[in-house]
This record gives C-alpha cells, structure tokens and sequence, in this order.
C-alpha cells in the first residue's frame, strides 16, 4: 500500500522519497487525501477553536 504526504515547501503532494518528514504532512492512504491536508488543517483548526469558544462560554456561565 502506497503513502502520500503534502509538501509545505513545494505545496505539492509526494511519495514516501520525499521532503524530510519536518516539512510534510501525512501519510496520507491516497494523493487525493494528501492534496486536501491544508483543509483538512483549516477544518481542524476551526473545530478546535470552537470547542475553545464553547468551553470558555461554559466557564463565563458558572461564574455568573
């Protein structure tokens, strides 16, 4: 089974022989999934600072 990552240098996706690992993202099982590794950064970055909203509005609630 053949691995993908996405090059941050090259914003290109590659094969195992690529970049050093400091400047990938991956693996990834296919290029397809590799190519969206920088939405998928997005996509987590925004649940993740959601979830930072919410516990916050938690917190301000038992306070009040």
């Amino acid at each position: 089974m053949s691995q993908f990552w996405y090059c941050l240098n090259h914003h290109a996706v590659e094969g195992a022989d690529g970049c050093k690992a400091k400047d990938r993202l991956g693996p990834y099982d296919s290029e397809a999934e590799a190519s969206r590794a920088l939405d998928k950064v997005e996509e987590r970055n925004e649940a993740w600072e959601g979830s930072e909203e919410d516990a916050d509005a938690a917190e301000g609630d038992a306070r009040a």
